[in-house]
């Protein structure tokens, strides 16, 4: 289901996915089966996003950015891709930032460019991510550190 106030230029959505008003999704993006991608998103060309993945509202998922299957991506996380941005000064190629199988990432988290989040890892609400979670890990905090190792979820 594309809403008929989206934007979406990408022919390659998979089945069963829903994407909401307000929402533009660029031609180079590929997005997955079963996935929710919530009204006022952005999705640019250079991102691919795997099956069953949650996009809430208020994200911008920029070029260099993957995001695996069974992903919850909460509302407002701010990701980046360029270290040092400067107005129409463009790297030559962006840092690839990986976000793994089964994380969730917590409204209004930030999350620097060119970091892997780990498979079952969570990011706390409005942390900021600056550098790679192992997987399994809680992460909160400005920078976010480690605060406890979870268990993986049974299948």
């Amino acid at each position: 289901m594309i809403h008929p106030l989206s934007d979406v230029s990408s022919s390659r959505i998979g089945t069963g996915t829903s994407i909401w008003q307000f929402s533009v999704v660029l031609g180079g993006a590929v997005i997955g089966n079963d996935c929710n991608i919530c009204a006022h998103t952005f999705i640019e060309n250079d991102v691919i996003i795997g099956n069953r993945v949650t996009v809430k509202c208020g994200v911008y998922i920029w070029d260099g950015i993957s995001v695996q299957d069974d992903v919850f991506i909460g509302p407002n996380v701010t990701f980046t891709n360029d270290r040092y941005p400067r107005s129409k000064q463009y790297p030559e190629e962006f840092l690839q930032t990986v976000i793994e199988q089964g994380a969730s990432i917590g409204a209004n988290a930030t999350i620097l460019p060119g970091v892997r989040i780990g498979r079952f890892s969570m990011i706390g609400a409005g942390s900021v991510v600056t550098k790679d979670v192992p997987e399994n890990s809680l992460v909160v905090g400005n920078p976010a550190r480690v605060i406890r190792k979870l268990e993986e979820p049974k299948s």
